[in-house]
């Protein structure tokens, strides 16, 4: 049997075992009720004309939905202020590819910079 026919046999024989599959997930009651409960509860927010992230917020309030910004942008990196104790040098950065902190961490370890960590800001 070729390649091709032995993938197309093994596909179809998939193919009717998750149909069986599917079978007997749509006869079971506990998925009946799940989808019932579904339709009905997208049918009350569509009559109040209410989302989501509406109902999460009304469910729990102090759940903390991300807010919605432009796709793609990354959140702020917070403020990280070092300050060398053997020079007095500060550095501020809001990532770890500061020029002068690399140097730090070459020279005495990351452990050891990180322990200069003076304070962080938003």
């Amino acid at each position: 049997m070729s390649n091709l026919l032995a993938d197309y046999a093994q596909n179809e024989r998939m193919l009717k075992d998750l149909q069986q599959k599917l079978e007997r997930m749509q006869n079971d009651p506990k998925l009946q009720a799940e989808l019932e409960f579904k339709e009905k509860l997208e049918a009350l927010m569509k009559e109040y004309d209410k989302s989501s992230r509406d109902v999460l917020e009304l469910l729990n309030p102090d759940h903390q939905a991300k807010p919605v910004e432009q796709t793609g942008q990354r959140r702020k990196r917070k403020l990280k202020i070092y300050e060398n104790p053997n020079s007095g040098e500060v550095v501020e950065t809001r990532g770890g590819n500061q020029k002068t902190l690399k140097q730090w961490k070459d020279e005495f370890g990351d452990e050891t910079v990180e322990s200069w960590l003076v304070r962080t800001e938003d």
